[in-house]
């Protein structure tokens, strides 16, 4: 045993992470990035759900041990030769499950009223790099620990229980705060320098005040409704289906952006009908009401008028999301758009804008008919 412990401490790779200290979380971060870009595609395969449920569960047991290694809890077992890799793990963990929520979340074509969060999310991943110098901080460790696991559940429980709703997202969040407590409670208990380095009422309210925040968002419709995510939303010219395939004639943006295939400028005939054409991606056996909300802008308001609510039914499990269109005709010039949102709480899973203009006589400059 003793010989295999020299062994391990006169390893290349430790002398290596050693010598290189320096970089060696953001290398553990951009691994953990990188592992999960190439791996993960669909948030209710088997295999993206085993990846984050050991991500997270690795996380948590990482998180255990690092902070106890201080009292020298581990001296003299087999578990202290891995001690200065603990904020290596920590910061693989935080750096592979915000990359996964960022990876998913990118998914949909529109952000618009949840980009807040997205952009929280994007800031968690690049400001991982930074806790390099700061994670031996409690309040800031199990704060983004607590942030994390809030995130976490609220996809993995949607996709095993097959619903989504509002009371599924508060108890998600009571299971991420109620697993955080746990998990602080019995490290402040066994550890006695962290009973030193943190006010547990202090750490509490931080975790509450998270909390709170977090559901305000999504009350306020500024998250996501996770896992639903709009993967397509074109304004077509028309639309026909054939062979189980939706072909969408539209009026192509030359710019190639790839968050938006249709012009902003739509070339409106009076008469014609103006489509909307979705898909939405939706984990397995997850079945929800979709609405399109068609709003136009009121220029002597200076608000969104809310025109018409068409709806229709989504099942998830399609790779490349469920279909669906919506049309209106006799409609008034300016600038529109139509909210994708869920029936029952109304939460935006994305925003299509466009703004139609009278046919000036000129030809489309791009117009391309696309199957889906």
């Amino acid at each position: 045993m003793k010989r295999a412990l020299v062994k391990f401490r006169n390893s290349a790779f430790r002398n290596y992470i050693r010598k290189h200290q320096k970089y060696a979380p953001i290398i553990f971060f951009i691994g953990g990035f990188i592992f999960d870009s190439l791996t993960l595609g669909r948030i209710d395969r088997l295999y993206d759900l085993t990846v984050l449920c050991l991500h997270m569960t690795s996380l948590t047991i990482t998180l255990y041990l690092y902070n106890l290694a201080d009292d020298g809890k581990w001296k003299n077992t087999f578990i202290e030769r891995y001690e200065d890799y603990f904020p290596l793990a920590i910061q693989f963990f935080f750096g592979g499950l915000s990359s996964a929520f960022v990876i998913y979340f990118s998914r949909s074509v529109s952000l618009s009223k949840t980009i807040s969060f997205f952009i929280i999310l994007v800031v968690l991943l690049f400001a991982n790099e930074i806790l390099k110098k700061r994670i031996s901080n409690k309040y800031l460790q199990f704060s983004v620990y607590f942030f994390i696991s809030f995130t976490f559940f609220t996809f993995i429980i949607p996709v095993f229980i097959k619903l989504m709703n509002t009371n599924v997202f508060i108890f998600s969040g009571l299971v991420s705060l109620i697993t955080t407590l746990t998990v602080i409670i019995v490290i402040y208990i066994k550890s006695p320098s962290t009973r030193k380095e943190i006010h547990l009422g202090k750490l509490i309210g931080i975790l509450f005040l998270i909390y709170s925040t977090i559901n305000l968002f999504y009350f306020f419709k500024l998250i996501p409704p996770v896992p639903l995510a709009l993967e397509t939303g074109i304004v077509a010219h028309n639309i026909k289906v054939e062979n189980n395939q939706y072909l969408i004639t539209y009026e192509a943006d030359k710019r190639n952006f790839f968050w938006r295939k249709h012009k902003l400028k739509f070339k409106y005939n009076p008469g014609e009908n103006v489509y909307v054409f979705t898909s939405i991606f939706a984990p397995t056996d997850i079945k929800k009401s979709i609405f399109h909300r068609w709003e136009w802008f009121n220029d002597t308001t200076d608000t969104w008028d809310i025109v018409e609510d068409i709806g229709y039914d989504i099942n998830g499990g399609r790779n490349g999301g469920y279909r669906g269109y919506t049309f209106k005709n006799n409609v008034k010039q300016g600038l529109w758009k139509i909210e994708v949102i869920t029936e029952e709480e109304e939460l935006v899973i994305g925003v299509i804008d466009f703004e139609i203009v009278m046919d000036d006589g000129f030809q489309a400059v791009k117009v391309v008919e696309k199957g889906f």
